[in-house]
């Protein structure tokens, strides 16, 4: 079953589209497609920003940057004459949950949560904080481009897993967080509805205390207690961003490789994105095989045979070679079937493989072309 054509020009062209979202698994070229079409989205006249929350350094390489940090760098090289430009930056975790914490509260505050070792390891390495600072980073870039018109078209590029949709489940997160019974106990024992379980709360304390230290228990209490004031201003930005990718001014693109464990994943992905109602726009194939000589392989390891290996060995490994390639082209045919005859609806497009790594703008123009059909 052929599936229907993933249109990516109409959709990065389109200016009612504000924020395109590059979900995937790890090793399908997810970074090399969100570069590519930023350059080509630029190149188009789009006031582009392209954010990477992969710690990988090819973003950077590719786009001609030495590297990459939290405040977006412009990118030079990128033709201009339509108006566009680029700028690319990279998620730093830390740094964004620092800069909020120093926006939304006054100096004393801030400095006391700063310092405090329970925010530091929670800012720096806790499960789930990537996600939820990715959000808040892509709040903050869509409210300053909504404020001065710095960008019109914002790419982010989601780490390689599962992981990358954790996202969506960021305000749930840091309510489980943020607003646990365990960390309520903590800071309110003996008060209101937990004023009846003081005693059996003591009890535990000790034991706790016991465990994990004294001083440990102190200073997640003394972040609780500091950070309360800020949790709902977390919490409600975090929502406003779910709002806003669940928009009609942002799309999702799931790429992947016609191999078997990546569109599993990329089914994961589709299928996720579905059920939480998020726009999808389609499946960017990447590294698709192609051969413009019309020969099976079976064909091609028969007329193989039939040649003298002293005779004509560079024919024969050429024909051999022909013949791999016409297998791979036959699996991946088949896989993509198999995953368009499940979700016929998904739109996609391929990128053929290309011989060598991209590496700079030009190689990242020739991949937007392949995105968008024009080779």
């Amino acid at each position: 079953m052929s599936a229907p054509v993933l249109d990516v020009d109409a959709i990065i062209n389109d200016r009612s589209t504000k924020i395109v979202i590059c979900c995937g698994s790890g090793g399908v070229g997810k970074t090399t497609a969100s570069a590519a079409l930023a350059v080509r989205a630029a190149e188009a006249g789009r006031r582009v920003v392209v954010l990477t929350i992969d710690p990988a350094r090819r973003l950077a390489q590719s786009l001609g940057l030495g590297a990459l940090d939290n405040t977006p760098a412009p990118v030079t090289g990128v033709d201009t004459s339509a108006g566009g430009s680029l700028d690319a930056m990279m998620l730093d975790m830390k740094r964004t949950f620092d800069d909020v914490v120093l926006a939304h509260s006054t100096p004393e505050k801030a400095e006391m949560i700063l310092q405090n070792p329970f925010y530091q390891a929670l800012s720096s390495s806790f499960s789930g904080t990537q996600e939820y600072m990715a959000m808040e980073k892509l709040g903050q870039l869509h409210s300053q481009s909504e404020a001065d018109g710095s960008w019109d078209l914002i790419i982010v590029d989601t780490p390689p897993a599962r992981s990358a949709l954790d996202f969506l489940d960021a305000p749930e997160h840091l309510s489980s967080l943020l607003d646990g019974r365990f960390l309520r106990l903590l800071l309110t024992p003996a008060r209101g509805p937990f004023k009846l379980m003081s005693v059996g709360f003591n009890l535990v304390s000790s034991a706790m205390n016991k465990v994990l230290g004294t001083q440990i228990i102190t200073d997640v209490k003394t972040f609780v207690t500091a950070f309360e004031a800020l949790f709902g201003g977390f919490r409600a930005r975090a929502e406003q961003t779910f709002e806003l990718l669940s928009s009609e001014h942002t799309t999702f693109f799931v790429v992947a490789t016609p191999e078997r464990d990546a569109l599993r994943e990329a089914a994961y992905f589709v299928d996720r994105l579905t059920e939480e109602g998020m726009p999808l726009s389609g499946l960017v194939i990447n590294r698709v095989h192609s051969s413009t000589v019309k020969v099976s392989a079976e064909r091609a390891l028969a007329l193989a045979e039939d040649l003298d290996p002293a005779d004509q060995p560079i024919e024969a490994m050429a024909l051999q070679r022909h013949a791999a390639l016409q297998h791979v082209i036959e699996r991946e045919q088949v896989l993509l079937g198999r995953f368009s005859s499940s979700r016929p609806g998904v739109a996609r497009t391929h990128v053929q493989a290309l011989p060598t790594d991209v590496t700079d703008l030009d190689s990242l123009r020739r991949v937007g072309s392949l995105l968008s059909a024009e080779d």
